[in-house]
């Protein structure tokens, strides 16, 4: 498990340690860093695949960061570092270095020869899962991996070849069954992400299946009393959710995760399940970090913690990023931690407030409104 990374010399960030739990949030203003810390990581798993000497700043991951230039922190020289250290005392750590400032790479002059288990290339050990997912479509494309190496990819986009080939199978990590399912022979895969894409979204059934003869794969779904229909018969939020459960049910022990706004596209009621599951998952041995604007996935993960017990407190805690620049000082970033009772430890201006922000206001209209 990843338990800090630093980062020296990277966009917002001259130098910045972050500590990492089985589950960690990231949340806070928009431009404030959230993104820019999931990007160094990203950064970091395509330097250890690749075996070139450069990384591409555009391209893998979905990534568009422009030139060199644009990724160099404003009070840095380079080069960019990032050091992850494990649980075991094992340290990773890359330097990327700056060729030229209109440059679109960076060059590798640090690489670790045995980095950790999430960053070493097994398939499902690490899974990224941008804002922008796919969303329905008639087909999709197919992996061009082997069947024992498919990955969902950064948007979801191969959920249905996944689907077409472990679906009908047993799951494979059976401590993620499902907990109302307390038999000890494992279930369908499909069946468990019906389970929990019922609790999230609506209650549906799934099917997915590979074209005969193509390179195209196609998403099926059926309520109850209805026919199967297509995914572009569904919606947007069963399609965005998908991918969040089956990438936590087929990826690797110890393997880590990466979510942004799990929230997308689902009611309020789907977007705290969805937290619901992330707290679950976190204590089913993968690692989890989401970045998320949404109070209700946040008290979806409070529940987890406090009602539910799917996660220890001390397994979870919430940066909370308040902005970059000359008056952040202090309040660049703070770690919030959830106690037992799902409490938080603190609560900082800004910090999913704007509910009482909103009601208070609207109390002083209607009390100015009575006044003779």
């Amino acid at each position: 498990m990843i338990i800090s990374t630093e980062i020296r010399g990277f966009k917002p960030f001259e130098a910045a340690r972050f500590e990492l739990a089985p589950l960690t949030v990231l949340t806070g203003l928009n431009g404030s860093g959230k993104t820019s810390l999931i990007q160094t990581m990203l950064l970091a798993r395509e330097a250890s695949m690749s075996r070139t000497p450069s990384v591409p700043l555009n391209g893998p991951f979905g990534l568009e960061l422009g030139t060199a230039e644009d990724v160099l922190n404003w009070e840095s020289d380079g080069p960019i570092s990032v050091t992850i250290t494990g649980s075991g005392g094992e340290v990773s750590e890359w330097r990327l270095g700056i060729p030229e400032e209109e440059a679109m790479y960076l060059d590798v002059v640090q690489r670790p020869d045995q980095p950790l288990k999430a960053f070493g290339g097994k398939p499902r050990s690490f899974t990224y899962l941008s804002a922008e997912r796919l969303g329905p479509r008639g087909f999709a494309a197919t992996s061009p991996l082997a069947e024992r190496d498919l990955e969902l990819g950064e948007h979801g986009e191969f959920c249905a070849h996944v689907l077409s080939v472990l679906g009908d199978k047993p799951i494979v990590h059976v401590q993620r069954s499902h907990p109302a399912y307390t038999e000890d022979a494992p279930r369908l895969l499909k069946y468990e992400v019906e389970h929990w894409l019922s609790e999230i979204a609506r209650p549906v059934e799934i099917s997915g299946e590979r074209l005969a003869g193509s390179t195209l794969a196609e998403l099926r779904f059926r309520t109850e009393g209805t026919t199967w229909v297509r995914s572009t018969n569904m919606g947007f939020g069963v399609t965005y959710a998908l991918p969040i459960i089956l990438a936590g049910l087929i990826a690797e022990p110890d393997g880590f995760l990466m979510v942004e706004n799990p929230e997308a596209h689902l009611h309020p009621a789907g977007q705290s399940r969805v937290g619901v599951f992330l707290a679950w998952l976190a204590g089913k041995d993968v690692q989890v970090m989401v970045e998320t604007h949404s109070d209700h996935v946040l008290n979806g993960i409070r529940r987890g913690i406090a009602e539910f017990s799917y996660l220890p407190a001390p397994n979870a805690l919430v940066h909370w990023f308040g902005g970059f620049g000359p008056d952040a000082g202090a309040n660049r970033v703070k770690t919030l931690r959830i106690g037992e009772g799902g409490n938080v430890s603190d609560w900082p201006r800004g910090f999913f407030d704007q509910y009482q922000l909103d009601v208070a206001s609207l109390g002083r209209v209607r009390r100015k409104r009575t006044l003779p």
